[in-house]
């Protein structure tokens, strides 16, 4: 019963954090990461990253996403799939030109320095997906373009992390080929497109006739625990598989009445856990030691971000705020980076020395970019608000949704 105890205390702290972020004006989800960090090994160290923390926290990313692409609209994910990719692209390739060239100005090592590259390249947007539900604007194309560039920046860094261990003398976590597996991914993505075409509306329609209580939303889970299994087994990120999974389940009538359910039981207990365990990673005891080294690197993490996603959405004719609002929401590294910095260290690409320092860069990148993204996108709305009271748009905006309909921000 120890975990009981531990979870009402992660549910206790979240939730008044949670309340005091928001009362401050800032994302609630800086109060929850915040939390982590107050009853990890960096604070009073009464929560620890055990199995059952990293569990409920792996369901509460999947939810988290499965939420995302349960509220993303597919036309607008298609309509601006070649903005996402040209964000996604130019967001990896500035963080691994400048994460390498940072590591050389550290003296490390070539590869220890590609390596470095690698883990500045990976985004993990679950955290901007909360930003963006709080401020009401996962469905605008802004929101659109940064689910979009996501979902490629994930498949990208993969397939980058797969070679480079090819290369750079390490071994790949699976044994298979480079070749096999990019063609188990490319079925993978086959199987989503039937999943959104034929088999979810068929699941569901069949779990409507089912008797038994809730068949409509554990058929809804079974859809999204099973895509993000699936996923992984495939050597994808679990949260690309959740994702398309809530898109496919978006497609059909019982949208609503899953989104109402998923929400109230991820928010209640998973979504949480997943929040305070990205601040239970944080280590402060080789904090003096290694300063200057922590600072540069989240200082190139942020700007190779931001730029490199402002530039890839300029070149797809955005505006300036959208631009800068949409390499924001890529800025936050999260889980995907901690998990490439772990088979770094597993297969000796970079020094154990490193490891935590570049733990605290992911952390603190994390923690910040809510808050740059919540400035970008208020400066966006905002932006968009003048230009309708202009031309006396009333009816939509921009973001193409309804200016008078949204709730305040401040």
């Amino acid at each position: 019963m120890h975990f009981v105890g531990i979870l009402c205390l992660i549910l206790i702290t979240t939730t008044l954090f949670s309340h005091l972020a928001r009362r401050m004006g800032v994302p609630a989800v800086i109060g929850q990461l915040l939390a982590g960090v107050l009853l990890g090994g960096a604070g009073l160290n009464w929560v620890h990253p055990d199995i059952l923390v990293h569990d409920f926290s792996e369901i509460g990313v999947i939810l988290l996403m499965f939420l995302a692409g349960l509220e993303s609209d597919i036309s607008l994910l298609k309509r601006y799939f070649r903005p996402g990719m040209l964000v996604a692209l130019l967001g990896i390739v500035f963080p691994m030109l400048f994460g390498y060239a940072t590591g050389v100005g550290f003296q490390s090592s070539p590869t220890e320095a590609f390596f470095f590259g690698i883990v500045l390249a990976a985004t993990s947007v679950s955290i901007s997906v909360e930003v963006l539900k709080e401020l009401n604007v996962v469905n605008t194309k802004e929101g659109s373009t940064i689910l979009g560039a996501s979902v490629v920046d994930d498949i990208l860094v993969v397939l980058v992390l797969s070679l480079s261990l090819s290369f750079l003398g390490g071994e790949s976590s699976q044994a298979t080929p480079l070749p096999v597996t990019l063609l188990v991914e490319l079925i993978y993505f086959v199987l989503i497109f039937l999943l959104v075409k034929w088999i979810a509306p068929f699941l569901l329609a069949l779990a409507e006739k089912l008797f038994a209580n809730s068949a409509v939303i554990i058929m809804s889970l079974i859809i999204c625990l099973g895509m993000a299994y699936l996923a992984d087994l495939v050597g994808l990120s679990s949260v690309i598989g959740a994702f398309f999974a809530g898109i496919a389940v978006s497609q059909t009538k019982v949208r609503e009445e899953v989104e109402h359910s998923v929400e109230a039981l991820g928010y209640a207990v998973f979504i949480p856990v997943f929040f305070v365990s990205v601040g239970l990673e944080v280590d402060f005891s080789r904090l003096n030691e290694q300063l200057f080294f922590i600072l540069a690197f989240t200082v190139v993490a942020i700007l190779t971000k931001l730029v490199g996603g402002y530039v890839g959405a300029k070149i797809a004719k955005f505006s300036n705020n959208s631009a800068w609002m949409v390499g924001a929401g890529m800025i936050s590294r999260g889980e995907m980076a901690l998990i490439i910095l772990q088979i770094g260290q597993q297969n000796q690409l970079i020094s154990s020395a490193l490891y935590s320092p570049l733990v605290i860069v992911v952390l603190l990148s994390t923690l910040i970019s809510p808050l740059i993204l919540k400035y970008f996108t208020k400066k966006n709305l905002l932006s968009d608000v003048a230009i309708a009271r202009r031309y006396r748009l009333v009816q939509k905006n921009s973001a193409g949704f309804v200016v008078t309909a949204q709730r305040p921000i401040f």
